[in-house]
């Protein structure tokens, strides 16, 4: 039967399940949860590493020639074992993906959002239940998190994606017009773009990966998705969760392999319709540039939206609370090995605030912390993604020995011959514009400023405003409602999220919507229906219902009693 007809056969108005966020899971000592990580892990340590190829329309597929790559996504914490064997694609590989989602299209586009949203709802229901801790193992194991970093990342929030998307696509659909004329009904038609999305996502969420095609394709799109190599089990484990959960062929692609390959194939179709984007500034806006060469090809104009980089902050004022200063910049700096988009890595601080009351307890709290294997229950940080990172990382900690204007508090050690490891690093800096508080190093390193002591705040505040580039997150510390309401507003355009009394990290989907501004990304918040707009392209549909008997207007009727012009 064909998807119009399924359609048409359906009448009434329907209405969602309750939508809410997905509870975590505290896998605490002889929990439930806890037994069953623990037997995904062994399962999946113990298993042989499968080979995965690119799928296209429901197809495993793999380039032709005889120079086939065969690549493996390794362990951060042990990088000698491999999680996964892949084939990476080639151009080829990404025509062949184009014609088949282009394909897949007409009659994705032509379900109901019911039908549409019923997939994805289904999806986060296999995610909370039967995949939970496989994708949790996943996580852990091929992108170096912790327990609770997994269940929050790889779990959690991967299901309120997908929740919140059904519940966003009705907001939109419900955006109807407000005044109809007698006689007249008037509708919006939000349809998907005419075309396919290509979908770019990073190594640090898989809950981003998820999100990246699925928020296009619940609003009646296809996509190209092109996974972060150092998330590719992960990945590939979401997407057969939603062809379990009735995704039909075509609709979605996966397409591991090299980025480059993958954006100069799709950037140049005339289909493309669309760039959802999670990585690094310098990526998108190279992306960015080849869209605007490819301009005259294209059929419509491409929305692209993405997310970058951050070089987030906490700002402390002196009513502050040291102790919660302190915790929580360790849980925003540390968590994750300071991986996430969101990390703090520049704090401002009273000068003799800090020398003697968040200083002496920050050094002593790190030099408790313990880094360790994922599996490890009493880690609060594991390894570096790869040895790229890791050697980025480790050059911004080795230049702090040969300046006059830093040094290193805590930490500054790291090795690689087993895993990637980088022990939590504080630098302490005189020159506020030093490289590590302007540039973004995507690892545990963390500097700070001790900012005079009668330094005004709105001078403070300017300072932070104007040293980065970039606009994601940041975080505000004081009691003085005054200080705070001055650095709100003043900082303003200084982060997309903004913290009161929190750290720089943490937003949660149907709570705090994310995106910064800037050299942050388009702020198109991920998880709300801002961004899932995006990926419509609105029609205005006005029905009449009575017919016209001329083409006469009121005011062209002749009138004997009046003189013939007015």
């Amino acid at each position: 039967m064909k998807a119009s007809r399924l359609v048409a056969s359906w009448a009434g108005r329907s209405k969602l399940p309750k939508i809410a966020n997905e509870p975590f899971l505290h896998y605490a000592p002889g929990s439930p949860e806890k037994y069953l990580l623990r037997e995904a892990l062994a399962d999946l340590k113990e298993q042989e590493p499968p080979l995965l190829r690119c799928i296209v329309g429901g197809e495993q597929i793999s380039p032709s020639g005889k120079d086939v790559q065969r690549l493996r996504q390794a362990l951060p914490h042990d990088h000698a074992k491999s999680l996964c064997e892949y084939i990476p694609l080639d151009a080829g590989v990404v025509r062949t993906a184009i014609s088949n989602a282009l394909k897949a299209k007409r009659a994705w586009a032509a379900l109901s959002q019911d039908d549409r949203n019923s997939v994805f709802l289904k999806a986060a229901d296999l995610a909370a239940g039967p995949y939970r801790q496989q994708i949790n193992a996943a996580v852990m194991l091929g992108q170096g998190k912790t327990i609770w970093q997994a269940e929050i990342d790889g779990a959690v929030e991967t299901i309120d994606f997908w929740r919140f998307a059904a519940r966003w696509a009705e907001v939109i659909h419900e955006m109807q017009p407000p005044e109809n004329s007698p006689g007249v009904w008037n509708r919006m038609d939000f349809r998907p773009l005419e075309g396919f999305v290509a979908a770019i996502s990073p190594f640090n969420f898989l809950a981003i990966g998820a999100n990246l095609p699925s928020s296009a394709v619940i609003m009646g799109n296809v996509a190209l998705w092109k996974p972060a190599e150092n998330s590719l089990y992960g990945s590939h484990l979401i997407y057969t969760i939603l062809r379990e959960a009735g995704l039909p062929d075509g609709v979605i692609q996966f397409l591991p392999g090299d980025g480059k390959t993958f954006a100069d194939t799709a950037l140049a179709s005339e289909h493309f319709a669309g760039l959802h984007f999670t990585g690094s500034t310098s990526v998108f806006n190279e992306l960015w540039q080849t869209i605007g060469r490819n301009l005259p090809r294209y059929r419509s104009y491409p929305r692209i939206v993405g997310e970058t980089g951050g070089k987030n902050f906490h700002l402390v004022h002196r009513t502050a609370d040291p102790a919660h200063v302190v915790y929580s910049t360790i849980r925003g700096a540390f968590e994750y090995q300071g991986q996430k988009c969101s990390a703090t890595s520049r704090m401002y601080v009273p000068a003799d605030m800090w020398a003697q009351e968040i200083k002496p307890d920050l050094v002593r709290e790190l030099s408790g912390l313990q880094i360790g294997a994922p599996n490890d229950s009493n880690a609060f940080m594991t390894a570096v993604i790869n040895e790229r990172a890791f050697d980025r990382i480790s050059a911004y900690i080795s230049r702090v020995e040969a300046s006059s204007k830093a040094k290193i508090i805590a930490g500054g050690h790291y090795d690689k011959s087993k895993g990637y490891f980088v022990e939590p690093t504080v630098i302490e800096t005189s020159d506020p514009k030093y490289e590590t508080m302007e540039e973004e190093i995507f690892g545990p390193v963390l500097t700070v400023y001790p900012y005079p002591p009668d330094m005004r705040w709105s001078d403070v505040i300017e300072l932070v405003n104007s040293t980065s580039t970039y606009a994601l997150t940041g975080s505000v510390f004081a009691k003085d409602r005054y200080a705070i309401e001055t650095a709100c507003t003043g900082l303003r355009d200084a982060a997309g999220n903004f913290y009161i009394n929190d750290k720089s990290t943490g937003s949660i989907v149907g709570q705090q919507p994310f995106g910064g501004s800037r050299h942050s990304g388009t702020n198109d918040k991920s998880g709300s229906a801002s961004n899932l707009i995006r990926w419509v392209s609105p029609r205005a549909v006005k029905e009449l219902f009575v017919p016209l008997r001329s083409y006469k207007y009121a005011s062209m009727v002749k009138d004997p009693r009046e003189e013939e012009n007015i």
